[in-house]
């Protein structure tokens, strides 16, 4: 049965990346470290590394092969979260020692990597049928970086 793996490229440090990601989350592991027996554009046998690794229960591959384009908004990690403590906890780590705040939950981690960190809870107030609570706690995002679900909860009761 065919997968799908998001396979992230790093102009250095995947395996450093995966190591971090690892540590923050739980179910989450590297799975394997692998160098390129031959030579490749990206550079000569032995430089590429190409890493597999498990975030969260989820399966990702990664390669650290050089520059070539960077990691942009276009693809993004989401973490749903059902508490402030846990949005507090991956918010916190994932800016430590170089991240990048950005607004509505999302920021960018030491290697240039987007992720979002979002309450679960967030998605069920955009679908809601009442738009004007949808409205209200889409707004009250819009003002934030780290959300706040508390305050999500109150904009969104009105």
């Amino acid at each position: 049965m065919a997968s799908v793996h998001p396979h992230l490229w790093y102009s250095e440090k995947a395996d450093e990346a995966a190591k971090l990601y690892a540590s923050i989350f739980p179910d989450s592991h590297v799975d394997s470290v692998t160098t390129m027996p031959t030579d490749s554009p990206s550079g000569p046998a032995g430089s590429v590394k190409v890493v597999e690794f498990t975030v969260l229960g989820s399966p990702f591959m990664a390669m650290t092969a050089g520059p070539m384009d960077p990691f942009n908004h276009a693809i993004s990690l989401m973490v749903e979260c059902d508490t402030q403590e846990e949005i507090d906890k991956y918010w916190n780590a994932l800016l430590a020692d170089g991240g990048q705040p950005e607004p509505c939950g999302w920021l960018k981690d030491k290697y240039g990597v987007s992720w979002q960190i979002t309450p679960r809870a967030l998605n069920e107030m955009m679908k809601s049928k009442d738009r004007a609570a949808a409205k209200r706690a889409a707004d009250a995002m819009l003002k934030m970086k780290k959300i706040d679900l508390a305050e999500l909860k109150r904009a969104y009761a009105g």
